[in-house]
């Protein structure tokens, strides 16, 4: 890999990891209710990718479901989660959407899963669990399982959208934004009383969180990612991008002031070590899974 390239993907995963501390920051912190923060931020990427929105892909009705799946349903889950887990734990739980897509793949796709992919579905769980498992309480973290639902219509969402093929990357960052804000407006409306109220009483970090998600997150950085997959072999793209959970654990504890003690630490260690076995295999849908995992975030 060029030297260029290989410092583009770092930075991109930067980003992504920087966009996960700030969803955090606006949705725990600044109090955004979180239906409202992803229906305002898909509705400035609609606007952006507008000129890319037409002519609509075929089929129209599994582009909207699946713009839904990794939007929408997708966004809003991972930004309830994120109200109470923390930012370091969410990056780690939401892996399971790499697995989560291995199965679904074998169902959906007919692909064959062998034992060394086993084994990465297993560690990845495992490390996964032992992240969200409250030892003190007995309790599973009730923000990491809207974590783990985040997770699940990704990976849904990707291998649906594998059985499509054919539509560009910004064409489909325009069906997702155009598609997801209205009925994550309609929700905010009837759930969030007083969800616009709170936007204003953010201010300015409000704002420049919408921007830096729409426009450096989900278009620019994205469209950088989708260029590297299309000169590399995603074999050697997708275990790059275990840099992000890394950075937002780095940057979590950093400056969040997030909790990392050696349970933590060995969840991480394990859940990270079978996302980088099922990366290394061939998998029909890994990139754009991988793509859409650590952007949410």
């Amino acid at each position: 890999m060029a030297l260029r390239d290989f410092a583009l993907i770092v930075l991109v995963c930067l980003i992504w990891a920087s966009n996960n501390i700030i969803s955090k920051y606006v949705v725990a912190d600044l109090a955004v209710p979180p239906l409202f923060y992803a229906a305002v931020r898909f509705a400035l990427v609609s606007l952006i990718t507008l000129p890319w929105l037409l002519p609509m892909p075929r089929p129209r009705w599994r582009l909207l479901v699946v713009a839904l799946l990794m939007g929408g349903g997708n966004f809003a889950l991972l930004f309830i989660g994120l109200q109470t887990a923390t930012a370091s734990a969410a990056a780690v739980v939401i892996q399971l959407g790499v697995p989560i897509t291995t199965v679904l793949s074998m169902v959906m796709l007919g692909e064959q899963v062998r034992w060394r992919r086993g084994i990465g579905i297993t560690l990845t769980l495992s490390g996964a669990l032992l992240v969200m498992w409250d030892p003190g309480g007995f309790v599973v973290s009730t923000g990491l399982l809207f974590v783990v639902a985040a997770a699940f219509l990704g990976s849904l969402g990707a291998v649906m959208m594998k059985q499509m093929g054919g539509v560009r990357p910004l064409q489909f960052q325009a069906w997702v934004g155009f598609a997801s804000v209205w009925p994550l407006a309609a929700l905010s409306i009837v759930l969030e009383p007083g969800q616009v109220q709170a936007g204003l009483a953010a201010g300015w970090p409000f704002l420049a969180a919408v921007v830096f998600s729409a426009v450096v997150v989900s278009v620019a950085a994205h469209t950088a990612y989708y260029g590297l997959i299309q000169r590399y072999e995603a074999n050697l793209i997708s275990p790059l991008t275990l840099m992000t959970p890394l950075a937002t654990i780095a940057l979590g504890v950093a400056i969040m002031s997030d909790p990392f003690g050696p349970r933590m630490a060995i969840g991480t260690a394990v859940a990270l070590a079978g996302v980088l076995i099922i990366a290394l295999r061939p998998n029909q849908v890994a990139p754009l899974l991988l793509a859409w995992r650590n952007r949410a975030e």
